[in-house]
This record gives structure tokens, sequence and C-alpha cells, in this order.
């Protein structure tokens, strides 16, 4: 009996590794948070050398009240427009889901935050699923004069189908120990 609880704990394990998520959660601005810096290039310093792909979550913390985040165009980034804003997220920790490619802006609406440094452009990148190969006899592909359009981003990991992985691998374990015994 101790040989098939090990056997169930270990496919069950497996089964959970295998339907586990590659998406990373970016802190943003790591220990400091979501806040008016002293330094206007605190967050383009943070962003810089990270690489955000299609399923990433940005993580903004503050304290409700005292700042928000907002999601932007680059020409209101450009200028810290904080007119007419409204995809702001007030209530803080406020998590975002990256989900489409291309460059993304988000800053502060509060008072003069904005221009005091609280702002953060990214740029999100497809994600890095591996393509499959070509056929044998393929031809290569020759770059065009207009890139191909960016591939739509994958649907999310569904709840009900790492479900039924768990339950598949359960059942695997009972049969394969019923027909150890028997």
């Amino acid at each position: 009996m101790g040989s098939t609880l090990v056997a169930f704990v270990v496919l069950g394990a497996a089964s959970l590794l295998l339907h586990s998520s590659k998406a990373t959660e970016y802190e943003v601005g790591d220990n400091t948070g979501w806040q008016a810096p002293s330094d206007t290039s605190f967050y383009s310093t943070w962003a810089s050398g990270k690489t955000f792909t299609v399923g990433d979550t940005l993580k903004f913390t503050f304290s409700t009240g005292s700042h928000d985040v907002a999601t932007v165009s680059q020409s209101d980034y450009d200028n810290c427009n904080q007119a007419s804003q409204n995809n702001v997220v007030t209530n803080g920790p406020a998590t975002i889901t990256l989900n489409a490619t291309g460059n993304q802006y988000y800053f502060c609406t509060f008072s003069d935050h904005c221009t005091r440094g609280q702002k953060l452009a990214i740029t999100v990148a497809a994600s890095s699923t591996p393509s499959p190969p070509s056929p044998p006899g393929t031809p290569p592909t020759t770059p065009s004069s207009s890139p191909p359009p960016p591939p739509s981003p994958p649907p999310p990991p569904s709840a009900s189908s790492s479900l039924v992985a768990t339950f598949a691998s359960v059942f695997m374990s009972i049969a394969i120990s019923f027909m150890y015994y028997f």
C-alpha cells in the first residue's frame, strides 16, 4: 500500500508541474513598489534588461488613496496627460496581466507624480513558446517588405483542463496500483 501512495503522490506532483504556467509576475519597482521616486528614471531603469511577454503580470504595490495606476497611450505617457483617463485602477495593490504585444504605458494620475517619474513604459513580446518545425521539403521563408501581423496571444490556461489532467493522473495511479496488486 505504501508504494501505491508514493506513486499517487509522484503522479499528482508531475501533473501539477506539467500544467504550471510559465508566466512571470513582476513586482514593479521591486522593494520600492509603485510610488513617486526621487529619480525620474527609476522605473525605466527598473524595466531595462527585463523581457516582458504576453501572459506575464505586473504587480503595482501602492496604498489605496495615495497612488493609482492608469494604462495610457504613448502620447498621454509622454505628456503626463492625466485628463480623461478612464482605465485607472485605484485600489492597491493592482495586478495587470500583459495580454498584447507591443509597447505598454502606465502612470500614476495623482498630482505631479507622473512628472516626478512615477511612470512605466515597457515592450511586451510574444510568449516564448517555441514554434513547431517546418515539414521536410518546405522551402525557407524569405522576408517580405511588410512584416506579418503579430500572432494573437495564447488563451489563458483553463482551470478545468488542469483539473481534468489531475483526475486523469489519479485514475491512472489507481489503475496501476490495482494491476500491481491483483
